[in-house]
């Protein structure tokens, strides 16, 4: 293990999010072994949420594999262990609003969490199963949602809502 990555797992020890993806593993029933690079891999992850194939908890990767299943694909672990190191650089759980915040945004500049997600692309799309999603405007999309929360009916007022007599 090189510096860098001794410190990402001292970092993410220390900043409780590596012992918060041990207890997950726990609560999960995921059996844990040690991996290459201070990573911790949490096999057979159950829970119907998140979706993912694989995601990470500190340095803490769990997969949906069983546990004596083959190995995980190489790339796929690089891109969960760039998410290990962005814990580390986001002072460990603070992460995880900072990662849905990116993926509210991606969703609603392309309609899927990943695309558009800060995160998501400095670990590699493609690595992690992504796809690229067109980006689209902005402006229909934010008009589109407030007609859904307004409501069917509320474009403008009648004379009766308003306190008015009809003409």
């Amino acid at each position: 293990m090189n510096t860098w990555e001794r410190t990402r797992e001292v970092a993410n020890w220390l900043n409780l999010s590596t012992i918060s993806g041990l207890a997950l593993a726990l609560a999960s029933r995921c059996p844990v072994a040690r991996g290459e690079r201070g990573i911790l891999h949490a096999r057979n992850y159950t829970p119907a949420w998140p979706r993912a194939g694989a995601f990470t908890v500190g340095n803490v990767v769990f997969f949906r594999t069983p546990p004596h299943g083959p190995e995980p694909d190489p790339r796929l672990l690089a891109h969960e262990e760039t998410h290990s190191t962005q814990y580390a650089l986001c002072l460990g759980l603070p992460f995880l609003p900072l990662y849905f915040a990116a993926a509210g945004y991606s969703w609603l500049r392309t309609s899927d969490p990943a695309s558009r997600n800060i995160f998501e692309r400095a670990a590699g799309l493609r690595a992690g199963g992504y796809r690229e999603a067109p980006v689209r405007k902005l402006a229909p999309v934010l008009a589109a949602q407030l007609r859904r929360i307004r409501g069917p009916g509320t474009g403008t007022p009648s004379a009766a809502s308003t306190g008015g007599t009809p003409t």
